[in-house]
């Protein structure tokens, strides 16, 4: 296994989850990612990402119109949820332009998955996700930490790093893992309640 020689840590900090989700991978030449955005070719996959990130930073507010005027808040929360189902069905849309939904292991700290082409240990990645079944799109910088061949041929095992997220990036992860992780613990409890 080819590991980094420098400061990597193993990130054991963050709980681990499996997934399916559709991914695409693209080299950049840093953790930058505004040029390689505003230059992409997919500006729906980038106003989906800016719903999610404006309902991100939004939460605060509501909570704090909630306090002074219930009425007002509900109504927001209706125009919210009929934001959401617009950005669902550009999910929808966006997911099957993207790859084959693929089994990763995703975390908070990164993500390892199988890619068809190796990248060096060092290297920098803009990942496009779609992440299931919120849905929520996101386009992440990934600094790659290992990179193994595979026993089939032309597969990589490939492991990345997210050093560089915001805080918003960060908790839209977050949320994620939390609801597949109750979606797991609640298909569990429900296939103990059911005989055999």
């Amino acid at each position: 296994m080819q590991t980094d020689d420098g400061d990597t840590e193993d990130k054991r900090d963050f709980f681990r989850i499996r997934d399916q989700l559709a991914l695409e991978v693209k080299p950049i030449d840093g953790p930058d990612l505004e040029n390689v955005v505003a230059d992409d070719e997919s500006p729906l996959f980038s106003l989906l990402s800016d719903l999610h990130m404006l309902d991100y930073e939004s939460q605060h507010l509501l909570r704090q119109i909630a306090e002074r005027d219930r009425a007002l808040a509900q109504y927001l929360k209706i125009i919210n949820k009929r934001v959401d189902l617009v950005g669902k069905a550009l999910a929808m849309q966006l997911a099957g332009n993207l790859s084959e939904p693929q089994e990763v292991t995703l975390s908070e700290g990164g993500m390892s998955f199988r890619s068809a082409q190796p990248y060096p240990i060092g290297s920098w990645l803009m990942l496009r996700m779609v992440l299931m079944p919120s849905p929520l799109g996101l386009v992440l910088p990934a600094r790659v930490t290992h990179c193994d061949n595979r026993e089939e041929p032309g597969q990589w095992a490939l492991g990345v790093s997210f050093d560089n997220l915001s805080d918003a990036q960060r908790q839209l992860l977050a949320r994620h893992i939390l609801q597949k992780q109750a979606q797991e613990i609640r298909a569990a409890k429900t296939s103990e309640r059911m005989p055999t």
